[in-house]
């Protein structure tokens, strides 16, 4: 049994909730703070892939990436990268589809912050970035610890976009959903159990830990 699906499934989610975090967090607090009227269109646009279904989503991904596609020209012609089916292209296409459970728990996260506690820091001349780093996330943990575990796990247990993108190639894009999808298309169903038992763990022990979280610092300050 080869373990190299699990450990490119999470590095592939480790890079996807990183960049996802360094994206995010500026877009999320400027959904929280305006009022402009592009806000619903901007909340829909991130929400989006949340009810496309994977087939549709992994299409225009891949042809955006596809070397007939400006995108994936460019990348393939000046930088020398292939996006479509390599390790590259699957963390574009993870930074799409795991978008939303990055950028909605920050944006309740934000949204739920005492006003008051904002309006102080802008009072004592503090910037909008000192606001947001020295202010805004220390209290808000909760919601920082979600939106990062919940990115990670979703990506890591992905399946339809990752094999449109990315395919099956072994050490390269071969992560451990496509793994057991390819087992059970060979009827190896003892291995499948085997991956299949290890991933319901792994999104179990990552759902309890958020939840562990959550709830030890509501009780911890009295919420």
């Amino acid at each position: 049994m080869s373990f190299e699906p699990f450990i490119l499934s999470f590095k592939l989610a480790s890079l996807t909730a990183f960049i996802l975090f360094c994206i995010s967090l500026p877009l999320a607090w400027y959904l929280s703070q305006t009022r402009s009227r592009i806000k619903p269109f901007l909340e829909a646009l991130t929400a989006l892939p949340m009810v496309l279904p994977p087939s549709v989503l992994g299409f225009y991904i891949l042809w955006a990436l596809s070397y007939n596609s400006p995108l994936g020209a460019f990348f393939e012609n000046t930088l020398g990268v292939k996006l479509v089916f390599s390790f590259t292209g699957l963390v574009i296409a993870s930074c799409f589809y795991s978008l939303p459970f990055m950028v909605q728990p920050l944006q309740n996260g934000f949204e739920t912050l005492n006003k008051n506690m904002l309006e102080a820091s802008y009072i004592a001349g503090k910037s909008k970035f000192t606001t947001l780093f020295r202010v805004a996330l220390p209290n808000m943990k909760p919601a920082l610890i979600t939106a990062i575990i919940i990115t990670f796990a979703h990506t890591v247990g992905e399946f339809g976009v990752v094999l449109m993108v990315g395919g099956s190639i072994p050490g390269e894009t071969k992560v451990a959903s496509v793994a057991i999808y390819e087992m059970v298309e060979i009827m190896d169903y003892k291995s499948a159990h085997i991956y299949s038992a290890i991933m319901l763990g792994i999104s179990f022990v990552v759902l309890l830990s958020v939840y562990i979280f959550n709830a030890h610092h509501n009780k911890r300050f009295g919420l």
